[in-house]
């Protein structure tokens, strides 16, 4: 089977599969159950920012839905300007209604005293990586950070007009002599709309990709806009394979931009599609 085909054929399994588990759903439970499991290979998860219209009760709600269990919050439903305890009562109720509080992000990072907020608030509610934006000359502050606190930081790049980290390379050439607990948040949405293969991406840094924010464009350049994921131009079953191949170990977090009024719907799909992609692969 060529390339070509081999991809129709694996968009067509996927659209089914999202059928399939969308008739199969438990309304008061889940919005999306599928018998294979296939996608367990991959920790999929949330980035918090897809409902920042939304508060916290709302926002667990919807991604209990869906069965996510790995989110990473923005500022939006942790605030970074929250005093150590109520962080630590956020995170805990987060744990306790069954959710993985892995991260957090994005984070900026402007100044040292922001760089050091960042590192307590991020150990304040035992996360394991911060995705972060970190200003180039706060970088070796950074690095020393992540070897006191023990937390990873994953560089999230964001695309045409972004002049701190653009792509994964502008991020990985200025961390890669760095602690190996610097790294990277693949953006594949941002990466698209630069021209950049997503997948060639995930291999080339590979050693050093800690947190990926999977979505889907509608063009390979500056004016690519947000759209539910098999709906775009990115090879998604090309970059879960190639997340499989590499034996990527960290979350595979869904942050879908478009409909910030009512995210689910398109969420839901695009969760779908990648579960039957993984299915199938």
């Amino acid at each position: 089977m060529n390339k070509t085909t081999r991809r129709k054929f694996l968009q067509i399994t996927a659209a089914a599969a999202v059928a399939g588990s969308l008739k199969a759903r438990e309304p008061e439970n889940s919005l999306l159950q599928t018998e294979n499991s296939g996608h367990k290979r991959l920790k999929l998860g949330l980035a918090s920012y897809t409902f920042r219209k939304f508060n916290l009760d709302d926002t667990l709600a919807m991604t209990k839905r869906l069965e996510l269990k790995k989110i990473a919050f923005k500022s939006f439903h942790l605030p970074l300007e929250s005093t150590r305890q109520e962080i630590k009562q956020i995170s805990e109720k987060v744990r306790q209604a069954g959710f993985d509080l892995y991260g957090c992000g994005v984070v900026y990072m402007k100044d040292e005293a922001e760089v050091q907020h960042a590192f307590d608030y991020a150990k304040a509610a035992e996360m394991e990586v911060i995705i972060g934006v970190p200003e180039h000359n706060l970088l070796d502050l950074v690095n020393k950070k992540v070897q006191e606190y023990n937390i990873r930081l994953a560089i999230h790049n964001h695309g045409p007009g972004d002049e701190r980290y653009p792509s994964p390379q502008s991020a990985y050439d200025l961390i890669k002599n760095m602690d190996q607990r610097m790294g990277l948040c693949l953006d594949i949405g941002h990466s698209m709309r630069l021209g950049l293969d997503p997948a060639q991406a995930a291999e080339q840094f590979a050693d050093r990709l800690y947190d990926v924010h999977i979505k889907d464009v509608t063009a390979a350049s500056a004016e690519g806009q947000s759209i539910e994921i098999g709906r775009g131009i990115i090879d998604i079953p090309l970059f879960l394979s190639t997340l499989l191949k590499i034996n990527y170990q960290g979350t595979v977090a869904f942050e879908f931009e478009k409909d910030e009024m009512d995210p689910l719907p398109g969420l839901a799909e695009s969760l779908g599609y990648v579960k039957g992609i993984l299915s199938v692969i």
